[in-house]
């Protein structure tokens, strides 16, 4: 069977059992699962169903997951089977059939569609454990039992291999798994499935998904008893194709060639396998949406491309290569997973990008290990600073290590990343919180709240929940028209008022699980009870003025796909009464005509007075018709779309509120363009009464200026173009006349890096006295920049680092700089954030030395 032929037959096989075929979810996990970065498992889109948080589209569901494992990326290409992109099936039972009924759709599929011969089947189950307070699964041995398992082929296994949970907290189970016996040419007789042999393979995880764990090692059960299954549909191809290697079936086949064709070197199997792999896996990343960065799931795909492109240069490909890649994905899997196709230049615009990023990073990094080899041993902190700062892979510093016979303090290493990973992970409470309002929710009350807040911003309604917890009251109402937080959209403030009209208490903050919703109420609230009447006052002036925000936020990123091409993609957003912020993926700084562009096709569409219809539709209809949707976030089969116009420039899926036509905005403002995180820039902006009060400021300090240089406010900008021409004549004058250095074309040669002016250069000066004044002159005339200035003195390097505050606040520090500096011409250094200086006994190394600073500074600002 190809891999196409399993993954049909098994759907197919579940869809005439009753069970309601799903798409494969996003690689990206929606907004309400903040416990993974990436989507792991089959379940894991199906989460509120399990926890009873939203109604499933049906009791029996089955679906292709794409998933990712990111603690397999360093095992890849080591063994026969790990992969970090994989595909899932699985078939679910939500409240229906439970243990029996899975072990027989199990036994009935692996006989009848895998064809497999039922003595070759052996099953695992629970063995209990003492910390979960659980025995043996009794009732799990008794199903297949009574289908006809021998007793000897079902084995037990601990809690390691038998439980199933997708993170430390959440939906979790006992399970049991399938394992294909290989036959005695694999292994020993004594050999037995869940050890570490090669003869057992398992095939199917069927997981009794009773309980949820919160706090860890606390399970409660579930409002029903459900059933999670996956089966690996890689793994399965092994099997049914008779290889020994997922490497060597049908999917990586082409890919395998392809790097077997490229490579000039001595042919790596392990080399071709991670190529495989990680390109696999960073196709189906990018077209999810994922760009890379140094930040989360960003940074796992750079670190996927970076170990491919480090392999590719270790097989002797030559040129970039990725692309290629690319195209065999997409031939290979396109017809399963048309959002390949769809996102193709997308894919091919980030893939080219960070090719040749890396290729330079990656000269730079081995220059530097070359280095550091010479000297015999490469230190835990050397390796980290490799890995961390120049994205230089650590397993690739090892290997080449080992090649030369030295030795890498990995324990440091690991020390080190450890460290950093603590550091990252300092957030993690904000996502603690959301699983707890989510029990806040559910606690409240069964029924559901129904949100009438597109329509009313007033609704008389009865209290259907009240909770006191932490001195703070949390309200369910039978219809409420606040709207809770959502889709970058802040949530509503307002009032509660009694039947009379007075007022009970202030809403500060509407919580949302799932479809349902909750308020929490400000301040010393008065007695309320379940079944009291109230009305529910939103506040009208901040709404309408967060509707024309949001509004501009679907304009906004219609006008950047329109301005820069279609990779922009929202990444992330803050929509409120007082400005709007928009997230997009891009790898530039925009420049001031592609802002004025963005800026005026926007206030054009106001200007249009274009209509703004929230339509219902089919998910599959409004993919058709191009909405664009938010990548991670779950979508059911019938959606929300807002189309502005005709639909000819911005449709796109949304539950947030909108004006009802575009000239309800007013007028439309940027504020500021910058960087959010590598290849994410952030765009702030005001519409309505805020615009008009920015633009008055603005035209009041026009006139200001005017008045201090004495002219109109129409002639200020030649005003004050004349004044730096003087000032750079002057510049000029004074350093012919001293032979000092050019300041001024020191100047002219800084460069915009990631939003800030960046200088690195050699200069000719007499002592570091005379390249100290040279970078206080540079900084003068630069203003916010990061400097580093380099001279050889003497027969030795000077070095000097200057960097503004405002870069210093986003990681750059002048110390760590003129440090990386000076360990390429063989010294050290240090000092503030803001200046620094260091020594070298190397000048020959100072370009070398000038060229790593400047991939340090790309390096932290892009972060």
């Amino acid at each position: 069977m190809t891999s196409d032929e399993i993954r049909e037959s098994f759907l197919s096989f579940f869809e005439k059992r009753d069970h309601k075929r799903l798409p494969s979810a996003s690689l990206v996990p929606a907004s309400y699962d903040p416990s993974v970065l990436l989507t792991t498992a089959g379940m894991h889109p199906l989460k509120p169903y399990f926890q009873g948080l939203e109604a499933p589209p049906h009791h029996r569901l089955t679906s292709c997951q794409k998933c990712f494992r990111t603690p397999d990326i360093d095992v890849v290409g080591t063994t026969t089977r790990h992969l970090t992109f994989f595909e899932m099936l699985g078939n679910f039972s939500l409240g229906d059939y439970f243990k029996q009924g899975a072990a027989e759709f199990a036994w009935e599929m692996s006989l009848e569609g895998f064809k497999f011969p039922a003595e070759k089947i052996w099953v695992t189950v629970f063995e209990g454990d003492e910390e979960l307070g659980l025995g043996p699964d009794e009732e799990a041995i008794d199903a297949w039992l009574k289908i006809g398992v021998p007793r000897e082929r079902i084995v037990l296994c601990p809690r390691s291999e038998n439980f199933w949970q997708a993170g430390p907290t959440g939906p979790c189970g006992p399970c049991s798994e399938l394992y294909y016996d290989r036959g005695l040419e694999w292994g020993k007789e004594d050999d037995l499935p869940g050890g570490e042999n090669e003869r057992f393979l398992e095939y199917w995880n069927l997981v009794f998904m009773q309980y949820n764990q919160d706090p860890v090692n606390t399970l409660t059960p579930l409002p029903k008893q459900n059933i999670d299954t996956g089966l690996g549909l890689n793994r399965m191809a092994l099997i049914q194709q008779g290889v020994d290697s997922v490497f060597d079936t049908d999917q990586f086949i082409p890919l395998m060639q392809l790097g077997r064709s490229l490579a000039t070197n001595e042919v790596d199997e392990r080399a071709l396998r991670i190529l495989a792999d990680h390109t696999r896996g960073m196709t189906f990343l990018i077209a999810d949406g994922v760009v890379p960065s140094n930040e989360d799931r960003g940074y796992v795909l750079r670190r996927l491309m970076r170990r491919a492109i480090a392999q590719g240069h270790r097989l002797g490909i030559e040129g970039e290569f990725l692309t290629q890649y690319v195209d065999v994905v997409q031939e290979t899997m396109g017809a399963a997973y048309p959002e390949l196709g769809r996102e193709r230049d997308t894919i091919l615009r980030w893939v080219r990008a960070e090719e040749q990023g890396f290729g330079r990073t990656l000269e730079t990094g081995l220059s530097m290990l070359d280095d550091l080899l010479g000297r015999g041993e490469v230190s835990g902190e050397d390796a980290f600073k490799l890995h961390d700062t120049f994205g230089f892979p650590i397993d690739l510093t090892t290997e080449i290590a080992g090649e030369r016979g030295v030795a890498v303090d990995i324990a440091g290493f690991d020390e080190l990343m450890e460290e950093q990973r603590l550091r990252s992970s300092a957030g993690a409470g904000a996502q603690e919180r959301v699983g707890a309002k989510q029990e806040v929710i559910r606690r409240l009350s069964e029924e559901p709240t129904e949100f009438t807040g597109y329509e009313h911003l007033e609704e008389r309604t009865t209290i259907s929940g009240v909770i006191e917890q932490g001195g703070r009251t949390f309200v369910k109402l039978a219809t409420s028209p606040f709207y809770a937080q959502g889709g970058g959209q802040v949530s509503d403030e307002g009032v509660v008022l009694d039947e009379s009209g007075g007022v009970v208490a202030t809403v500060n903050e509407v919580l949302r699980a799932g479809e349902d919703q909750a308020v929490v109420l400000e301040g010393d609230v008065p007695q309320i009870k379940v079944g009291d009447t109230v009305v529910a006052r939103v506040d009208r002036p901040a709404r309408l003025a967060t509707q024309a925000n949001h509004t501009a936020t679907h304009l906004l990123h219609a006008a950047l796909r329109q301005t820069l091409g279609t990779h922009v993609r929202q990444a992330g957003s803050y929509v409120g009464p007082d400005k709007l912020r928009f997230d997009f993926t891009h790898g530039e700084r925009l420049s001031a005509e592609e802002l004025k562009q963005v800026e005026d096709l926007v206030n054009g569409w106001i200007l249009r007075n274009d209509p703004v219809r929230p339509i219902t539709t089919t998910l599959k209809e409004a993919q058709e018709l191009g909405a664009m949707a938010l990548f991670g976030e779950k979508y059911g089969d019938v959606v929300r779309m807002v189309q502005i116009g005709e639909g000819d420039h911005s449709r796109e899926l949304c539950g947030g509120t909108h004006v009802r036509s575009t000239a309800e905005i007013g007028v439309f403002k940027i504020v500021s363009e910058g960087s959010s995180a590598s290849n994410v820039r952030r765009i702030e902006a005001v519409t309505g009464p805020e615009a008009v009060t920015l633009l008055r400021s603005h035209d009041g300090l026009i006139r200001e200026a005017a008045a201090e240089l004495r002219t109109s406010p129409e002639q200020v900008p030649a005003k004050v173009a004349d004044l730096q021409k003087a000032l750079k004549d002057a510049s000029k004058k004074s350093a012919a006349s001293n032979g000092a250095v050019d300041v001024a074309a020191l100047a002219g040669a800084a460069e915009d890096v990631d939003g800030a002016r960046v200088l690195t250069s050699r200069v000719e000066v007499g002592d570091a006295k005379a390249l100290l004044d040279a970078t206080d002159r540079v900084k003068n005339a630069l203003g916010d920049a990061a400097i580093v200035l380099g001279a050889v003195t003497e027969g030795k390097v000077a070095l000097i680092a200057s960097v503004a505050p405002s870069l210093v606040q986003r990681g750059l520090k002048a110390g760590e700089l003129v440090k990386v500096a000076a360990q390429v011409v063989g010294g050290g250094g240090g000092g503030r954030d803001t200046m620094a200086q260091a020594g070298g006994r190397d000048p020959e190394k100072l370009g070398d030395a000038l060229a790593a600073a400047r991939a340090h500074i790309e390096a932290t600002l892009a972060g």
